[in-house]
């Protein structure tokens, strides 16, 4: 059970990066205006949800214990996220507000994941 778990847990970390790869690219254009949702954005987010869902699943069936309170918010983070990037897809143009928010919901996802305990 643990090997699979790591590697759900090495793809999460995948979908993390690919998420925040694609808005660090876009940070030189975001200040101009012309940022845009890149797939990478979208797929890393999807990634994260399946990886997420299958780990809550996997550490409770080996009767870890999960914190709930940490995973639900993260999950909702997440699902906003993802509402933005599937919604503006499509988007030639970003504006830098609602841009900058996926990369700081994206910022906290990541500092919830590492320093809540």
């Amino acid at each position: 059970m643990d090997v699979l778990i790591n590697v759900f847990v090495g793809l999460h970390i995948i979908g993390i990066a690919a998420l925040l790869g694609g808005f660090l690219t876009q940070m030189k254009v975001m200040g101009k205006g012309e940022a845009r949702v890149s797939p990478s954005m979208l797929h890393g987010a999807l990634t994260m949800l399946i990886t997420g869902v299958a780990l809550v699943g996997l550490n409770q069936a080996d009767d870890s214990s999960v914190n709930n309170v940490k995973i639900g918010l993260k999950l909702a983070l997440l699902v906003v996220i993802l509402g933005i990037t599937y919604v503006k897809r499509d988007e030639e143009r970003l504006s830098a507000p609602l841009f900058g928010t996926v990369g700081l919901l994206t910022t906290a996802n990541i500092f919830i994941a590492v320093l809540w305990v």
